[in-house]
């Protein structure tokens, strides 16, 4: 009974995902702005043309506004704090909505559409010449970065305060539903993987493994504060990796530098006169984590675009023929409800994997010399 409770309610999320994805996609009808100067004749003759690229990253990359849904002409988005600052103008703090969805500009300030800095605001100079100010604004995936550290605050001091009054009796609530992934983390990952020292490092790996692991799941939820593409946003996993790399560094013993620079075991003449095994070793130090950024980065936007992506085979199918529209929606609509589905497993395997490739590195820095 409870295995059939738990796929209703992942049937039930999905449904509720797609749902809000077929709102989101609804084509736009162009908007005629002097500084839209590059639209194609064929693109102004058609009013509903429905552009894919556009609809896609407009999902998986970031914003200065919340969009929810286009219906017609009209876009229904959520306004973010913009907080600048000039060198001209000092600091400017204003709403996202001055800028009217990108077709206008405000104080002197707007959002570019092509170039160097597309997307990001830039300060338009007497000289017509496009800087960047200081920006400190609030984006959507800023948002639920922040809703998702709040959350997790809030779930692990409640977890930590029942753990205090229920000493000695079992789990309960959040604590009974969350103990089991943090015993799977201390026991399977960090244990196994760094050995006796592993309590050391065991709060920095809990937090990294339910911090992906929430963000990524909030991503497959379409309600507002949820939904943003917090962990493909390559700036998060970077980030992530660094306190990793950081880790690595700051605790590796000198038998680690050993293995490095005088691997044991490898003929002289790799490594003088040309220092061949010593350069692939330390490139490797680099390239291990570099990869760790990769990995959770291109598979959270390949889920976003891919589901995306058969969404917008409706909308194209449908401008050559509606019946060709409603034909593939069928298709469309079930394989974005498995990929969601999917997705939730994803989710959980994304988080571990970083957690555990974080843990074994920073095993192989402590390991001790034979």
């Amino acid at each position: 009974m409870k295995q059939i409770k738990q796929i209703v309610f992942m049937l039930i999320l999905a449904g509720v995902f797609t749902f809000s994805l077929t709102s989101a996609v609804i084509p736009e009808n162009n908007h005629s702005s002097p500084e839209k100067e590059n639209v194609s004749a064929e693109t102004e003759s058609k009013p509903g043309h429905f552009d894919a690229e556009k609809m896609i990253m407009g999902h998986v990359l970031d914003a200065y506004e919340w969009h929810l849904l286009t219906i017609g002409d009209k876009h229904i988005s959520v306004p973010l704090p913009v907080i600048l600052y000039s060198k001209e103008k000092g600091w400017n703090f204003f709403m996202s909505s001055r800028f009217h969805h990108g077709h206008a500009s405000y104080k002197g300030f707007r959002i570019a559409e092509e170039g160097r800095y597309k997307d990001k605001i830039v300060e338009i100079t007497d000289d017509g010449k496009e800087i960047r100010p200081l920006d400190l604004s609030l984006t959507k995936t800023t948002v639920a970065l922040l809703f998702s550290v709040i959350l997790l605050i809030w779930i692990f001091i409640s977890i930590a305060n029942n753990y205090k009054k229920r000493k000695n009796q079992a789990p309960h609530g959040l604590q009974n539903l969350l103990e089991p992934l943090i015993i799977f983390i201390r026991d399977e990952v960090a244990e196994a993987s760094i050995g006796e020292k592993y309590e050391k490092y065991l709060p920095y790996l809990l937090t990294l493994f339910f911090f992906i692991f929430f963000n990524n799941l909030l991503g497959l939820i379409p309600i507002l504060p949820a939904g943003a593409n917090v962990t493909g946003n390559i700036a998060i996993p970077i980030v992530m990796a660094l306190f990793t790399f950081a880790i690595v560094v700051v605790s590796a013993n000198k038998y680690f530098w050993i293995d490095i620079f005088n691997t044991p075991g490898v003929p002289w003449w790799l490594k003088f006169p040309i220092p061949l095994i010593p350069v692939i070793e330390f490139s490797s130090l680099f390239i291990k984590h570099i990869v760790l950024v990769i990995r959770l980065f291109a598979n959270i936007v390949a889920g976003h675009i891919v589901a995306l992506g058969f969404f917008a085979l409706i909308f194209i199918f449908g401008e050559m023929s509606l019946l060709a529209g409603y034909g593939i929606s069928v298709v469309t609509i079930a394989f974005t409800v498995f990929l969601t589905l999917l997705e939730l497993l994803v989710a959980f395997i994304q988080a571990y994997v970083f957690t555990l490739l974080s843990a074994l590195y920073i095993g192989l820095a402590l390991e001790e010399g034979h």
